[in-house]
């Protein structure tokens, strides 16, 4: 067979006819066992190759005829996982290739100056009446005051109350209190919030099934509890400053929580630049015990009030 037609299927075909541990009703533990524990090994023995290099440099001249061996062992003993677990190196390598493309197709080189692509233009509000959007520019005020033993935060939008005060409510102050911030940015860049449809009186009442399932209790319980899952993980990151991408097991947590809703189209890539964007707002609002912060289409940013102390 000529090398260039090689499919991973066909690989996959071949692969199996090398097996020695087939699978069987007798065999079926260790069939799989053979191979998971072969792929451990030969992981292994690529990074021992690593470190021989690292060591002696170029003067180890196998190193790259050992990293092709080794990366085809490693090959075979995925393929026979697949193949034993009846699955097709074909449709992983697609499915991998369109999550990878979900996560990181949005990154582009657009000339200096230009916003880097986000897919700020699309909106869950098309066809509804002007009073059923969800504004997509906000410039909402954080004042924190110390009233008792926790400090309380006052949100207004356009000089009016946004939902009641806020605290920690928290043992300890950790600036929780402060996590509007991550709705109203979810609201600007992605065009999703239930809590703020119902903080802002614009849920989409002319079509019933919209307005229970999309802007419903369930899905504003949803919304919250994205919040705090996505706070949890940034306190183990120092709420992501200097951070230029959040783990991918968090996002594919939110992606598996929205499934059933509408925001179920936004990407790994859009999730992960709001929770960047929202957070360089929200660690100010920490530093500075408030302050405004400014959302459109297109970005987030803080803004400090003139007087400094907000307290």
């Amino acid at each position: 067979m000529d090398s260039t037609e090689l499919t991973l299927r066909q690989y996959q075909t071949d692969a199996t006819a090398t097996d020695q541990v087939p699978l069987t009703d007798e065999t079926n533990q260790e069939a799989l066992m053979v191979p998971l524990l072969g792929l451990a090994g030969e992981t292994g023995s690529l990074l021992s190759e690593f470190k021989k290099y690292l060591r002696q440099g170029d003067i180890y001249k196998p190193f790259e005829q050992q990293v092709t061996e080794e990366l085809g062992d490693i090959l075979w003993y995925v393929s026979n996982i697949a193949s034993k677990m009846g699955l097709d190196m074909d449709e992983i390598a697609r499915l991998n290739l369109a999550k990878l493309d979900d996560r990181y197709s949005h990154e582009t080189d657009l000339k200096e100056g230009q916003q880097s692509l986000f897919d700020c233009q699309r909106s869950f509000d098309d066809g509804y009446p002007a009073g059923e959007k969800l504004p997509r520019e906000i410039r909402a005020e954080f004042r924190s005051v110390t009233e008792g033993p926790q400090p309380k935060l006052y949100v207004t939008l356009n000089g009016e109350p946004m939902g009641d005060e806020l605290t920690d409510n928290s043992h300890v102050e950790d600036g929780y209190r402060f996590h509007d911030v991550f709705h109203l940015t979810m609201c600007c860049r992605l065009g999703w919030s239930p809590i703020l449809r119902k903080l802002l009186g614009c849920k989409r009442k002319s079509e019933p099934q919209v307005d229970e399932v999309e802007d419903g209790a369930r899905a504003g319980i949803m919304e919250e509890a994205i919040s705090a899952i996505v706070y949890g993980e940034a306190k183990n990151f120092s709420l992501f400053d200097g951070a230029e991408s959040v783990e991918f097991s968090l996002l594919r947590t939110i992606k598996s929580m929205t499934f059933s809703f509408e925001v179920r189209a936004c990407t790994h890539r859009e999730w992960e630049t709001v929770i960047l964007e929202a957070f360089a707002v929200w660690r100010e609002m920490i530093k500075y015990g408030g302050g405004t912060f400014i959302g459109t289409r297109t970005g987030v940013s803080y803004e400090r009030f003139a007087s400094g102390n907000t307290e």
